[in-house]
């Protein structure tokens, strides 16, 4: 199916503005001067221009061509589950370059979060998740035995690991997500080729099959300078995503945040 000219226009301008081909503060072609370049007409300019604002790359405008406001990615919650799809989707190059992959037996923070006993076996990955070959994420990934399993004679550095899973039958139904700030750690800092403590996007998921049985615990943290979330709202439509408010040193267990009701879903 041939990709209509208004994303392939919102994917190039987001392909120049990650690379800083188009830096934050420029301008960017004019409206004409795209539909020359593109050879079309002004409806789908001003669709990808429209786009892009909606995104927050761009600003501005009222008759003069509108300016580049940040780089960062805006990642809708609904496309957490894949990096690959969703860097794709955007006019991107993903890639990733796998630290570690192993079976071990199960903590116990893990085991009460994936609902399995202590001790029982689990595949941990972790990987470096790159955009445009920019070292954007570290993904550290917990899965139970049977999924886990699937990975060890997988590539992980050839693709999706969602899409690998599901072509194995697996099929995705609900999964909450956690979103705080953490500072750095040194596997993080190696990773990202940035320093110790500086602060990092997490992204807390514990992913449950259709019958909703939980099959994945992830610890995801991204450079904010690179990536932002986004929560789309619908009036009389619950929000995907829940606001919940944490004393700073809370003494218990953050996994209890995973217990709660109205789960995201996430296997459409």
């Amino acid at each position: 199916m041939d990709v209509p000219l208004h994303e392939q226009i919102a994917a190039e301008l987001r392909r120049q503005i990650a690379l800083d081909e188009l830096p934050v503060g420029t301008a960017l072609p004019s409206e004409a001067q795209l539909c020359q370049q593109w050879n079309g007409s002004r409806a789908p300019v001003r669709q990808a221009l429209a786009t892009l604002r909606a995104d927050g790359l761009i600003g501005g405008g009222r008759g003069k061509p509108p300016v580049v406001r940040r780089k960062s990615l805006s990642q809708p919650f609904d496309s957490f589950l894949s990096f690959s799809r969703w860097a794709e989707g955007l006019g991107h190059t993903p890639d990733q370059h796998t630290a570690e992959i192993a079976l071990r037996p199960a903590t116990p923070d893990i085991a009460d979060a994936l609902g399995i006993d202590e001790g029982d076996h689990v595949v941990q990955l972790v990987r470096l998740r790159l955009l445009n070959g920019q070292p954007t994420m570290v993904e550290r990934s917990t899965f139970t035995e049977g999924y886990g399993r699937k990975l060890l004679d997988f590539d992980c550095d050839s693709g999706s690991i969602y899409d690998r899973l599901i072509s194995e039958g697996l099929q995705v139904g609900i999964a909450r997500h956690v979103i705080d700030a953490i500072g750095a750690d040194e596997t993080d800092a190696n990773l990202l080729d940035i320093a110790v403590g500086i602060p990092l996007l997490r992204e807390r998921r514990l992913a449950s099959t259709l019958d909703g049985v939980p099959f994945e615990y992830s610890d995801d943290r991204y450079r904010s300078d690179i990536v932002t979330f986004a929560i789309d709202n619908q009036p009389r439509s619950q929000p995907v995503l829940l606001r919940a408010w944490h004393p700073l040193h809370h003494t218990e267990d953050d996994l209890a945040l995973m217990s709660r009701p109205a789960p995201v879903v996430v296997g459409k």
